[in-house]
């Protein structure tokens, strides 16, 4: 408990509240005695709250940080690999060569599906969102899974961690392969964790095909940018259901449904869409007037973070990786990212962007790149889903073996006080 004091004035009368500090980060000051006093705190959005302790990311916005347990994000995106940041993320150190090892293999275990998993699929349409389909199939893994759902039980915690890293790749390539009338591709363990999506996503029964390698490191690359970010608004979705005692596929598909609002998990999407209602190089003057016009509805998607107030740290890896992708590809010379990278080099330059600190984010680079791979806008939600699991089920784990709280929120009710039910003849 700390020794620090903040000392609150309500009405002549003085109420202590304890002052506590993390190892980074802000103080912050504990509300919890406000109840016993007929108050509560009053914050939408829940920009002022700490709703939980938590050892696992930190972020600072105004300079522009991200450390997953420690480890600055660019060190790991380019020195590390995905499956090394899930074990991180997950244990809270980078695993040995012994571990790392063994967990590859728990990982390459669990990548299968049941057989009648394919089942689910026939009953969504065609043309259902992939998110949709992943939605119903994460949360149904509980019925196939239920011999390991004792939330107590820290082996059981581990085993369902390891199905859901293992098995979201596998799903979210069948909602693609669904969606195009091409048959499923089974996993391969011989692969890297990208390499396998890409195998399971664009492979076929007619031909042997191997991933390219760069591509492959390209979306390892997304994947650990994305793995987790904090306490946003699908981490505590999954934290608030996790609180209710619910199954651990339960809770990661609420943080799916979550990711699904375009206010959240869209951006990449919505800065392709973008760029192709601008079209052309041409059309750029145009839109960048548009942009600086403040009586105009229309935004840059892209630029900008609401939580990086100086940049985002993750964009410069992103931005190198995109640029790898684009000549990979032969994609430079494409109209669509032509106009993309001279987009890119107005924001970077122009007076009122830079001044502004509207710099091209994260979802602005790895939606060209997404796109540069073959992979179609309506799937890059659920590329996000797939990486963001690793941090979802570490959030829901660091919580559920440790003392927690069913989650409460308060309100202010603005409606209308007691009244007295009328017989409907005598209403007016």
């Amino acid at each position: 408990m700390s020794d620090r004091k903040a000392k609150l004035m309500i009405d002549d009368k003085t109420i202590e509240l304890n002052v506590l500090s993390g190892t980074l980060g802000p103080d912050v000051i504990d509300v919890s005695p406000l109840v016993a006093n007929g108050y509560f705190t009053y914050d939408p959005g829940f920009m002022s709250t700490a709703a939980c302790e938590s050892k696992i990311t930190f972020i600072d916005g105004d300079k522009g940080i991200l450390l997953y347990r420690g480890y600055p994000i660019d060190e790991l995106a380019m020195n590390s690999n995905f499956l090394e940041v899930c074990y991180l993320l997950l244990n809270g150190e980078l695993p040995d060569s012994l571990q790392y090892e063994d967990f590859c293999k728990n990982i390459n275990r669990h990548s299968m599906v049941h057989e009648q998993m394919r089942n689910f699929f026939n009953g969504f349409r065609r043309d259902a969102h992939p998110m949709a389909v992943m939605v119903g199939v994460i949360g149904a893994l509980s019925a196939f899974y239920h011999d390991t759902l004792d939330i107590k039980n820290p082996v059981h915690r581990e085993t369902s961690a390891f199905r859901l890293i293992a098995k979201l790749p596998t799903i979210a390539a069948m909602c693609y392969k669904y969606s195009i009338g091409q048959p499923f591709m089974p996993p391969q363990n011989k692969m890297s964790y990208a390499e396998n999506f890409l195998h399971m996503m664009f492979a076929t029964p007619c031909e042997e095909t191997t991933p390219n390698p760069i591509l492959a490191r390209a979306l390892d690359r997304i994947f650990i940018l994305h793995a987790d970010h904090e306490q946003n608004a699908s981490t505590s979705t999954v934290r608030l259901a996790g609180s209710t005692g619910a199954n651990p596929y339960a809770c990661i598909s609420a943080g799916i449904g979550a990711l699904w609002g375009p206010a959240h998990g869209g951006a990449n999407e919505a800065a392709l869409n973008m760029l192709h209602e601008i079209g052309d190089i041409s059309q750029i003057g145009k839109y960048i007037a548009k942009a600086k016009d403040p009586n105009d509805k229309f935004r840059l998607m892209g630029f900008g973070h609401r939580v990086y107030k100086n940049y985002d740290p993750r964009a410069k890896v992103m931005r190198e990786t995109c640029h790898e992708v684009l000549e990979a590809v032969g994609a430079h010379n494409d109209p669509f990212f032509k106009l993309a990278m001279a987009l890119e080099k107005i924001a970077l330059e122009d007076p009122y962007f830079v001044e502004r600190k509207l710099y091209p984010n994260v979802d602005f680079y790895s939606g060209i790149t997404l796109s540069a791979i073959g992979i179609p806008a309506n799937m890059f939600t659920v590329i996000f889903a797939l990486a963001r699991t690793i941090g979802w089920i570490s959030q829901w784990s660091e919580m559920i073996s440790s003392p927690y709280k069913l989650g409460r929120p308060r309100q202010l009710y603005q409606g209308l006080t007691e009244r007295h039910f009328v017989e409907i003849d005598e209403r007016k």
